[in-house]
């Protein structure tokens, strides 16, 4: 099969990136003005948490980026080289200038193939070193144009190599479904259980002051300790060349469970850093940064940075998913209480002194033992999702290269 090189701007209608100049936000529109923030895993993800703008604004923008179904996307500011496609709500958003438009010329190349192409390590090693900025790394679009594409002449055989690739991303894509639907129904439960109060056995339960007798209402302390993580100095790069443990960033904390991290710390780490190596089944919620308020449940025993609040119980036993829905529900009254002019901020004592209701101890414990089914099932899909990355990142590269052939 020929393969044959040349410039990306030459197999592009158009390269272009988001917004540069300052849009006004507005709370009641239609549309979002997303980010680099918005790309990873090859997806475009955005919910109500991000900046809306209107339905007017969003086609201005439009007629400047061309953006359409199918375009690849690029991060070229901060984060590198996270790649996406534009998805079908392509006209419910548009980018601020840390991503790059890219619309391939079909005629020839494949959009799913260049994104596959670009997604592949030798390009994001090579728009890591064309980056500029030592505070924040930048793609300019004039080098981003110049970057040499190798690729099959043939777009058959470029669309044979796509289809293989994206069939993992689609049992990945359905495997999300599937989590989003699980999430919404322990939602449900929590719901039914204590807002509508339709637990087991509430026919004969008396209430009292709006609650059932014998729950409470106490700050988060009088049932939880609190604690934070630490950064290990960079300096030691022993600290995560080997790492074995999980180190949670609160970027990665997205009201899920978390199975993986970008980076592992190694146990010297711990020993001589104000990193703390903590016990799994915890809930962990980020006290600042773009996922303030947010949370996870660490699957496996794991440390995290200081930006992060970990929850354990100080009695015999686990309200792990009681204390994640409940603190979910007031995620608008946290963010409201948060502090800071650079930044909202959640601080410990903050946190410690919320209001929290808890049920009696027979209710929690049978809504965890439901609840833990459910997210049991979470955690296998993801982990699938996890082994579908994995085999379809091993066969990235042998397929781009040709030594597999399809």
């Amino acid at each position: 099969m020929k393969v044959v090189f040349n410039k990306l701007r030459d197999i592009s209608l158009s390269i272009t990136d988001g917004v540069h100049n300052t849009i006004i936000d507005d709370v009641n529109g239609d549309s979002f003005l997303l980010s680099a923030k918005n790309i990873k895993n090859g997806l475009v993800n955005f919910d109500n948490t991000d900046r809306r703008i209107n339905n007017e604004v969003r086609e201005k923008l439009n007629k400047r980026t061309k953006m359409s179904y199918g375009d690849v996307l690029l991060t070229t500011v901060g984060t590198l080289g996270e790649t996406a496609l534009a998805d079908e709500k392509y006209n419910e958003y548009e980018f601020q200038r840390s991503v790059a438009i890219i619309k391939p010329n079909k005629d020839i190349i494949n959009n799913k193939y260049l994104y596959y192409l670009l997604k592949s390590n030798s390009y994001n090693y090579y728009f890591k070193s064309i980056a500029t900025g030592a505070a924040q790394p930048c793609i300019f679009i004039g080098n981003l144009g110049k970057t040499k594409i190798e690729y099959f002449d043939d777009i058959n055989y470029q669309k044979r190599i796509a289809d293989i690739l994206s069939a993992y991303d689609d049992l990945i894509s359905k495997n999300n479904c599937r989590i989003k639907v699980l999430e919404k129904i322990a939602q449900e439960l929590y719901k039914e259980w204590f807002v509508r109060f339709r637990f087991p056995g509430h026919e004969t339960t008396k209430f009292e002051n709006g609650l059932p007798v014998g729950w409470e209402r106490k700050k988060v302390s009088t049932y939880y300790n609190t604690c934070s993580g630490g950064t290990p100095s960079r300096t030691h790069e022993e600290y995560f060349d080997t790492g074995i443990y999980p180190w949670v960033k609160t970027g990665e904390i997205k009201d899920c469970i978390i199975i993986d991290t970008e980076e592992y710390i190694t146990e010297e780490a711990v020993k001589k850093s104000s990193a703390k190596l903590l016990p799994a089944k915890l809930v962990a919620m980020a006290m600042y940064g773009v996922n303030i308020g947010q949370l996870g449940y660490f699957d496996s025993q794991m440390t995290c940075n200081q930006a992060c609040c970990v929850f354990s119980d100080k009695r015999n036993f686990s309200s792990k998913h009681y204390l994640f829905q409940y603190l979910k529900s007031i995620r608008e009254y946290l963010l409201l209480i948060s502090f800071g002019a650079a930044q909202q901020n959640l601080s410990q004592d903050l946190i410690k002194k919320i209001k929290i209701v808890m049920p009696s101890e027979e209710v929690v414990r049978a809504f965890e033992e439901r609840i833990d089914v459910i997210y049991d099932s979470i955690k296998m899909l993801m982990q699938k999702n996890k082994n579908l990355s994995k085999q379809r990142d091993l066969l990235l590269p042998r397929l781009m290269s040709g030594k597999l052939e399809v």
